[in-house]
């Protein structure tokens, strides 16, 4: 073999260098450090120029929500130099964000209840029992994740219009049930994986003490499951509370507006009165709960989503 080519050995090579490369002469350790130092680089630029894309538009929707329109429009990169409390005692009660927030939290908790009672039992069931047909009803599941809400919307509109007993469009339990719907095939699937990893002895040893398979799940394996529920709970609530086309066409009822419909409406508005204060406090009450619910649950989220790569 010639001294230019790659020598192979089954041991370490040179003292545990690594191969010769053409030449005889190992990779330079210097030049893999330089390379991985402007992968890092790369990385942290990535990072850093997607932090200012979401953080810089939230900063300024926040410190705008203290100024007064002539302030937003003559200077709107500056800061308040004084602060505006009225815009949000007008949001909230001159432009209804106060109504449209105590929909959007009815609406929003129980299709999350709901969505996860009943995905969590589905998912249980399909991941833990086998029966005729259960493979089939699991990729009916997945299925629906593939079917764009826009080709739902038109027959769901008459499906609820014309529900038996009476019209669902414009109700709490109406939307409520619509969002369970949409929500379910995702967190089947989530929960059937997560449902996967966990151990089967704990649930043999309380069937073997005496424990029916409703206590088992929600006393025994729903407990276990708390990483993988707080996740997806957290995606749901997220994706249910910034649903606009759902409502925008199964609920036109000006009193039962969510609160996406609420802002729509409120910016529509401003063009004839004015009032931009108004509209960024409205933005910042919308998005409030979503940052406080993050932040909370920010490491639960986290160790769910890593919870089935750890098993």
């Amino acid at each position: 073999m010639a001294t230019d080519e790659i020598v192979k050995a089954d041991g370490p090579v040179d003292g545990g260098r690594g191969p010769r490369v053409r030449g005889g002469a190992p990779r330079p350790a210097a030049a893999r450090s330089s390379e991985g130092g402007v992968l890092n680089v790369f990385s942290h630029g990535i990072l850093v120029l997607w932090a200012l894309m979401v953080g810089v538009p939230l900063l300024w929707v926040m410190w705008s929500a203290f100024k007064d329109s002539n302030g937003i429009l003559t200077d709107p990169w500056g800061l308040p130099t004084v602060l505006h409390w009225e815009n949000w005692s007008n949001a909230w009660n001159e432009a209804n964000m106060g109504r449209y927030f105590v929909n959007t939290a009815i609406v929003v908790g129980g299709s999350v209840v709901g969505t996860m009672v009943l995905g969590s039992m589905a998912a249980y069931v399909l991941a833990r029992f086998t029966f005729p047909g259960n493979r089939l009803v699991y990729y009916l599941f997945v299925a629906g994740m593939s079917f764009p809400v826009f080709m739902l919307v038109i027959p769901l509109f008459f499906v609820m219009r014309d529900f038996p007993g009476s019209s669902l469009l414009a109700t709490y339990h109406g939307l409520i049930l619509v969002y369970i719907a949409y929500s379910l095939p995702f967190t089947v699937f989530f929960m059937t994986a997560f449902f996967r990893t966990l151990p089967t002895s704990v649930a043999e040893a309380a069937m073997i003490d005496g424990a029916s398979h409703t206590r088992t799940f929600f006393q025994v394996m729903l407990p276990m499951a708390k990483p993988g529920l707080i996740s997806i709970g957290i995606f749901n609530f997220l994706g249910q509370w910034n649903q606009y086309l759902l409502p925008m066409v199964l609920n036109q009822q000006e009193d039962m507006y969510v609160l996406t419909q609420g802002l729509a409406m409120i910016a529509l508005q401003q063009g004839y009165e004015n009032d931009w204060g108004a509209l960024m406090a409205g933005m910042v009450i919308a998005m409030l709960p979503v940052l406080v619910v993050y932040a909370v649950f920010q490491r639960q989220v986290q160790a769910g989503l890593t919870a089935g790569a750890l098993k």
